[in-house]
This record gives C-alpha cells, structure tokens and sequence, in this order.
C-alpha cells in the first residue's frame, strides 16, 4: 500500500470514526394528528461533516468578511446594541404600586432617568396576538394571528392558530415488518405572516439573537440565532401532556393530562411511561418505557429507574432534566426529557411527571436557527424545558401539583431563560437580543387569586402561605432588570417590556350557552348540552358559535361547510342584534354588567387576513372572561358561573383596561406607546428605514402621523 493510498484511507477512517462518535440511529417526532418524522441519515450526516470542514478551512476570510460587513452596517445607527427584557404579563398597575412601596429599586431608576409608560396592547390583548404584533409591527389583520386557536371552517373542529404540523411517513411491509423508506418527510409551516423586526435587522447585516420570544416555532431563517417558544410542541405531539402516577383512585378524568392508576407491591411499584405513536407498527400503538420505584421503609425517599436513567428522589423534590429513550424498531429512536416530582409518599403514592419536552440536545425537530443552536446551548448549560408552554398551568389547575411544586418548577425554567439571555448578551456585542421571560404571566394567572379574598377559587384552596407569590415576583424580576443594566454601557438601549397585564378572573361566561339561549346556536334534537368541540350542535340551524377565548364566528354562508347566514344583509343583522344582546348581558349573581363592548372586527381591522378574525370580538369587563367550556366548544345551560380554578387572573378581556409595561434607559416621544411601535423603534435605532406597511412607529425621533391602530378605533376608553 503506497503512501497515498495509506493517507486517504486513514482520512476515509477518520470521517467514519467521527459519523460513528457522533451518530445516534435516526431520531423522530411524532406531531399533532401526524406520524413519525425519521430525520437524518448516514450520507446527511457524512455530507454535513463534509460541509463542517470546508467551514472551518474557510473560517478566517469570513470573519474578516463579517467584521467589514458589520461595520459598514452599523455605520447609520445610533447605538452599538439594543437588549428587550420581555416579561410577559408584567402589569402597569402592580409595577407602580411596588414602586411606591419601595421594593423594586431598579425599576424606578428607570423610571426617573428614562421612562415608564402603561404599553397599549394589541386587540384581542393575548399572548399570541401581542407578540406577533410585536415582531411584525402590524396588527392581527395583517399577522393573521387573533387567537391561539381557530377554527376550521371545514369541519368546526379547532386547529393551532399558528403553527400547521404534518407528518408523512412511508413504510414498506414485509410480513409484520414496517421499515421506514427515505422519502417520507414531515412538513412544519408558522402561519404567522409579516417579516419580523429582526429579519429587516438581518438583511441590512445586524445580528439578533432572539430568545424564546412567543410565536417563533419553527423558526424562520435570518441573520442572527434564536430558539423558538410558545407553541413548540412536547414529544407527544400536544401542547403538554403531564402524567400523574398514583395510588388513589381517580374521580375526575384529568382535561390536559394522564393520571395513571398504580399499586405498590411491597416496596416497589412497576408501571410504563408512555411515549409518542409507533409508525412502524400497525395502528401505530404509543411506544413505551418502563417506570420502576423502589420505596425503602422510613425514608421519603425513593429510587427510581425511568428506561435507562436510574436516579434518587426526595419527596416535595424535582429531579434533573431526566432523558427518556423511546425505540421504534428498525434501529430508529427517539429520545426526550423530562422531570419527576413526588408530592407525596403516604398515606397515597403521587408521582408528577412533566410533558416529556424535544430533547435540545438531539432535537428530533426544527427549534432554533440555526438547527445546531438548540444543541449548542443544551452542550453549555444541559438540558433545558423546550416546550412552548413549559410551566405545567394545568397540573396545578387539576391539582396534580400544588402552588409550592408549581412555583420550583417555573422558576427552574426562568433559571435556565436566564442564562441564554446572558450568554446572548455576552455574545452579542453589537446588535440586538430579545428574551421572553413567562414566569410573570404564568405566576399572575395561578396566583392572582391570593389578591382577592373573595375570589370564588379561595373556597378550597390555601389563601395565606403563597399570597406574597406575585409581589416576590416583581421583586426577582426588578433584579434581572438591574442584572442585565449591570451588564450594558452608554451605547446599549435597555427595553422592559411587557404584552399586556393582568385582572382578576373571577366568572366565566360562556357564549355558546348565550347564543343557545338566545335562538343564534341551535343543538340536534333532543339535546340540552353538547360535548366539547361542538359535538352535538345542529349547524343547518346555527347562525353563530364561539371557539377560543375572545371571539365569535358567524356561520357564514360560502365560507363555513354548512353555513347558512347570507353575506350582506342578513350577516349584519345577526352581528346588531348579538352586539346589542352581549352588549346588556347582566351578572345578577355579582351585580354588574358583564361584557364591556362587543366589536366588528370589520369596523377595526383593513389588512388582508381580516378573513380570517372572528367576526366579532368580545371586550369583557374586569372580572370576567370567556369560561373554560366556552374555549373548547361546549354548550351548557348555565350563561356564567364562577372560575374555581388555581388560574384566576387573565387578560383576555377589554384590551384598553389590561396595557402591557414599558421602561426604557432612555426617553421617548409620546404618553401612549404601543407594543407594535417597539420593532420599529428599534429599526430606527440601528439607522434602519421602517418599512411603510408597518402600523408601528419609532417612539424616539419617530413620526407619530400614522393611523390610529384598532385600540384607538374603540370607544373612548373606560377609566379603570
């Protein structure tokens, strides 16, 4: 063997040792109504080692290449980085209130030297809405985002509002094998429309690292990183499913979770851990794993072996991110993460399970740009909550965790947002960084009861060890606002910022139950009540439904399958008379009027998705929202009826009485910023032309000519 071919052999060696070093047998997802999606495979995986090479060789000219590019885009702006702390749900009211009491320092600092403003909202005032508006600085009729969920007009039955996740799996039989073929593919399309602030950013050669900003996923190629957030879903598929395995005998079956029966034979109880689909079975059955808990006699204490990670855990005690290893067969697999929690040893077993989240360091799906950042953040700090919405709101609700539990849990993953966020700022010497923080509006919507003793949701509840939560909230997130400040200098714009704040949510008042009553929702006969996602509702008789949290649907002739309401003249009439009939709802219980306004989003909205808003929008009053029955669809024979939930705060409601927050390091122009005047704020900032479509305007040097936007088309605002 000459020298030549020794060499090459050894570099043909070296590349399959490093494929061997690295390569796991193909990962998958499972999305929602989707199979499998099998990615990656030996010759991607030698291609890409390939093009890793090349990258390094070529390394040296394009930084120089970045350098020059940077500066020469920089060379118009008017500060070197822009750094927006996004505390969702931060609240205008109880922010000012803590000022003046003296507990958050750093805040009002901010206050004196730069600005403190109440932040208009977006209409409907949710998450979703706010941060598209935010990215895009257009409103919902030009982002097309007006709710987590719609519906389709196909069917009724909901879909994500966001996010269209499809999976397509080909398999060949052989006998009762299934082995997966190459040209099956999954396809994840965002349905946000409008180009983000950061992507304009991106082309005139400014980086942005964006973190976990909502309505992210899958994320959108541009120049800079980011890892996506709400909506990302967990392995399974769904939005997150916890699971809950006890001893005690389950009443009620759990809305958002799985409770699992267990006994405990002596000291050790053995149960499964169930995963995403199989494709490659037939029916596609969940794969599992096996679940054993070893208790010891006299010790709250137990060991526990999930698949292959064996670990020890005290009662009241989450345990580390732990990986969980699902095998479809054919070599493919598919691993994820979660974490454990006993609530409780005696006199019954209860062990919490969070949803099992995409595993980031070997994500089976696209959640940060580029792919690799997802992975180089789990190889930094470990691994970390990926799950759109990670804090587990419904295990508290249904009581599968307690405050306690719930509170540890949402700060662990704040804990983890934190670090990205420095690691960014670090990182990002000159541009702009964006992190979202969800503590705050998780921790207000499970804990704003403690501000209202007479909240209906106190009368089964603890009402004294948690009631500083939301006040200890502020104050930890007055010190992330002083540490990111500790970390800037004169040429760094600091944001605060929030979507929208927060009320009470004390009744819930279901639509469909009104418009049933009210001759404008019609159930088949013989029925009183439907089931969720309107099962027993005669739609050759409905003229309006109500699917979500802020809106109703006409069931409007040419759009919906079996809509019977003629466009024109006949669709205003029926939107007068709800208007009117909403419009004087009355809570005779609570002694007040219940909904604040009512509108046609045609009188607020312009922009080409306009066709698909609900077609009027409901501003509840303080105290009220839509009911948890009324989001999913259901019919009763109750109107409104209290909220005995743990979530008792919400700003779903009238947008003009829940405006978001905004403190900035420097002053700005006008009394009433909106939250989609950020994006071109920052525009201006860097030097960067805001593009004319936007709604939003600079709020420093900016021109405040533009439009008014739908909050400004509503009624005068009600003084709160």
């Amino acid at each position: 063997m000459n020298q030549r071919t020794s060499k090459s052999l050894f570099l043909l060696l070296l590349v399959l040792w490093i494929a061997l070093a690295f390569c796991d047998p193909a990962e998958a997802y499972i999305g929602p109504g989707a199979g499998f999606a099998f990615l990656g495979s030996f010759t991607i995986l030698f291609v890409t080692i390939i093009l890793a090479f090349g990258t390094i060789l070529l390394w040296p000219l394009r930084a120089l290449y970045r350098v020059i590019v940077h500066r020469r885009a920089l060379t118009h702006s008017l500060v070197d980085r822009v750094i927006v702390v996004g505390l969702d749900g931060l609240d205008p009211e109880l922010a000012e209130r803590f000022i003046e009491e003296g507990k958050l320092p750093t805040l009002k600092k901010l206050k004196e030297e730069g600005c403190f403003r109440p932040l208009m909202t977006t209409v409907p005032s949710m998450s979703p809405v706010a941060w598209s508006s935010f990215q895009t600085g257009v409103d919902p009729s030009k982002h097309n985002i007006y709710d987590f969920l719609t519906r389709d007009p196909k069917n009724y039955l909901p879909a994500l509002s966001s996010t269209d996740i499809r999976g397509d799996v080909k398999v060949l039989k052989i006998g009762k094998l299934r082995l997966p073929l190459p040209w099956g593919k999954s396809t994840f399309k965002l349905l946000r429309k409008g180009v983000p602030f950061w992507k304009i950013l991106g082309k005139h050669r400014i980086f942005s690292s964006i973190i976990r900003v909502p309505i992210t996923f899958p994320p959108e190629k541009f120049n800079g990183v980011c890892i996506s957030a709400m909506c990302v879903p967990d392995l399974r598929g769904s939005q997150g499913t916890f699971t809950l395995f006890t001893t005690e005998e389950c009443s009620e079956e759990a809305t958002q979770g799985v409770r699992v029966p267990v006994t405990m034979n002596g000291s050790c109880i053995r149960t499964e851990i169930t995963g995403p689909a199989n494709p490659l079975k037939d029916n596609n059955p969940p794969m599992t794993i096996p679940l054993i808990v070893e208790k010891e006699a006299g010790k709250r204490e137990a060991r526990i072996t999930a698949g292959d990670e064996t670990f020890t855990l005290q009662e009241k005690e989450y345990s580390p991110w732990i990986r969980l290893t699902f095998k479809a067969g054919a070599g493919m697999k598919v691993t994820g993460i979660c974490r454990f929690y006993v609530m409780e040893f005696e006199p019954e077993f209860k062990l919490y399970m969070t949803p099992i989240n995409i595993d980031p360091d070997k994500p089976s799906m696209p959640i940060s740009h580029p792919f690799i950042y997802a992975v180089y953040l789990a190889k930094k700090f470990g691994p970390y909550a990926t799950l759109g919405l990670a804090e587990d709101t419904w295990a508290l609700n249904e009581r599968a965790i307690d405050e306690e539990a719930f509170l540890k849990q949402a700060y662990l993953i704040h804990e983890e947002r934190e670090k990205m966020m420095f690691d960014a700022i670090e990182k990002t010497k000159k541009g702009c960084v964006v992190t979202v923080f969800d503590a705050t509006d998780r921790i207000q919507h499970m804990f704003m009861r403690y501000l209202d003793p007479t909240h209906p949701a106190n009368r089964d509840k603890d009402t004294e060890k948690h009631k500083n939560a939301i006040e200890d909230l502020y104050v930890r997130m007055d010190d992330l606002v002083k540490r990111t400040l500790d970390k800037c200098d004169d040429k760094t714009v600091v944001m605060v910022i929030s979507d929208h704040g927060f009320k009470l949510f004390r009744r819930g008042i279901n639509l469909n139950s009104w418009l049933m009553q009210n001759g404008y929702l019609h159930l088949k006969d013989g029925k009183s009540e439907s089931g969720e996602w309107f099962e027993d509702v005669d739609w050759s008789r409905t003229k309006a439904f109500s699917l979500g949290l802020t809106g109703i649907f006409l069931n409007l002739k040419g759009r919906e399958a079996q809509g019977i309401v003629k466009p024109g003249e006949e669709e205003e009439e029926v939107k007068r008379g709800i208007i009117e009939g909403l419009s004087n709802l009355y809570d005779d219980e609570d002694q007040k009027q219940a909904i604040r306004d009512v509108f046609d989003s045609k009188k607020l909205f312009n922009g080409p998705f306009l066709v698909n808003a609900p077609d009027l929008l409901i501003g509840y009053e303080n105290g009220y929202r839509a009911s948890w029955d009324c989001a999913v669809g259901k019919v009763s024979e109750v109107v409104i009826d209290d909220n005995v939930k743990s979530w008792s705060g919400d700003h779903c409601i009238d947008p003009r009485i829940v405006p978001g927050i905004f403190f900035c390091n420097r002053k700005i122009d006008t009394e009433e910023p909106r939250l989609m005047d950020v994006g071109p704020t920052i525009l201006r900032l860097f030097g960067v032309p805001v593009p004319a479509y936007m709604d939003g305007v600079s709020l420093i040097n900016g021109d405040r000519e533009k439009p008014a936007d739908p909050a400004r088309k509503m009624a005068d605002p009600v003084k709160q």
